[in-house]
């Protein structure tokens, strides 16, 4: 086994710290058994840690201590990466400094589809071989009302200072005990710039999608927020405040555009496969993804908010409740939330940052993006883009339910 690297005097410093309160030796809400080994997403063995009172999962014991290691989950082009070494720059940085070993899997491609893989061993609070995860806010919000993920120990992470004033409380998780903002994004359209050109077809809203020469060539998002929020907005909607009805009104445009065959596909982040490959000429889509279409050189593309608005969301890090390796989770939450660190993410994938300092980091980094308002928005690109309304527990469940049936799911 290599040498490991020390830990840096202050994280040794916390953990000293929490170790004088008897916080490592066994978690204060375990209930009496074993944490489950580390495995493959789903495949961890082990029995389930019984539920607390409340009729929920009881966290897990840490053996951060014991195993230097931790696994996060995340989507595929989320983190900075070499094409020359194949591996992930900050990943290795991280491991030098802190002897912590991060076991990386993009295996998250969709909120819905990846929950589906994994709530049935979060509710009996089992390992799933992931000590971290990065879902949407409306899902980061469901598991946080189901009590599936722990809540976070934030002297462990002193850098959560540097998360910006607008993301330090929502309204799913007030104080952030729960979650942290990874990134946040864009949702709004993407078109092969040169084929539109060739068509003589103008992109500047939804609707502009639906000309005849594109026909079979749109893909549009499963995240069923993002895809009716856009043509709730389109429609004129507030959607930080829409009705059952106004959602209604969109599910039937949703549906007719479908029945009349210009949505070719309805996917997640695999959409951008269509968009490499040319069968799809123009998508609802995500910023960053576009941002990283062009920089590997398959063509130029364009990635607008349409006029009559787009959307803003946010991907956060949370740790699930049966988490073999919860305080190596959090110093590598706390690690990535360094200006300097932040900045080094942000120049891969350009989503929309959430550090202070990331900006004048930038600037030393990579000057030419300091003024890109998808990474660093100023007010009038975020006015253009409001967060859709949290649901209510029954609308989640009746809404999904309607756009599945929409889907023929």
């Amino acid at each position: 086994m290599p040498q490991k690297t020390p830990l840096p005097e202050e994280v040794k410093t916390l953990i000293r710290a929490q170790r004088a309160l008897g916080r490592f030796s066994r978690r204060s809400m375990l209930a009496g058994t074993g944490a489950l080994g580390a495995g493959t997403l789903l495949s961890a063995c082990g029995t389930a840690t019984k539920s607390s009172s409340a009729g929920k999962p009881s966290t897990a014991e840490d053996h951060s201590l014991q195993e230097h290691k931790v696994n996060w989950a995340n989507w595929p082009a989320y983190l900075d990466f070499d094409e020359n070494t194949k591996k992930h720059p900050t990943l290795i940085d991280f491991e030098s400094k802190t002897g912590i070993k991060p076991i990386y899997a993009e295996d998250i491609n969709d909120n819905n589809e990846f929950y589906g893989k994994i709530q049935e061993q979060l509710r009996m609070g089992k390992d799933i071989g992931r000590d971290l995860f990065t879902i949407t806010d409306w899902m980061a919000a469901r598991v946080i009302r189901q009590g599936l993920v722990q809540r976070l120990d934030r002297n462990i992470m002193p850098n959560l200072k540097n998360l910006r004033a607008d993301l330090q409380n929502v309204d799913y998780d007030p104080g952030r005990n729960f979650s942290v903002t990874w990134q946040s994004g864009f949702t709004g359209l993407a078109y092969n710039t040169a084929k539109m050109r060739d068509l003589g077809v103008t992109i500047k809203n939804v609707d502009d999608l639906w000309n005849p020469k594109l026909k079979n060539r749109v893909m549009v998002l499963s995240e069923m927020r993002d895809t009716l929020g856009l043509i709730m907005a389109q429609q004129g909607v507030d959607v930080k405040k829409f009705t059952e009805a106004q959602f209604g009104n969109a599910l039937d445009e949703f549906e007719k555009r479908i029945s009349d065959g210009y949505i070719r596909q309805v996917a997640g982040n695999d959409y951008m496969e269509a968009l490499k490959s040319g069968d799809a000429l123009a998508a609802f889509a995500w910023s960053g993804d576009v941002a990283q279409l062009n920089a590997e050189g398959r063509g130029q593309w364009t990635f607008l908010l349409p006029e009559a608005g787009g959307l803003l969301w946010s991907d956060n890090l949370m740790i699930p409740v049966g988490a073999r390796h919860k305080q190596n989770a959090e110093i590598l939450m706390n690690y990535y939330f360094q200006p300097d660190i932040a900045a080094k993410v942000a120049q891969y994938v350009q989503y929309v940052c959430p550090v202070v300092g990331a900006k004048q980091a930038m600037s030393r980094l990579d000057p030419s993006l300091v003024a890109n308002k998808m990474i660093f928005p100023d007010e009038k690109t975020l006015a253009k883009a409001p967060v859709i309304r949290t649901l209510t527990t029954q609308e989640e469940t009746t809404f999904n339910d309607e756009f599945q049936r929409a889907l023929g799911v």
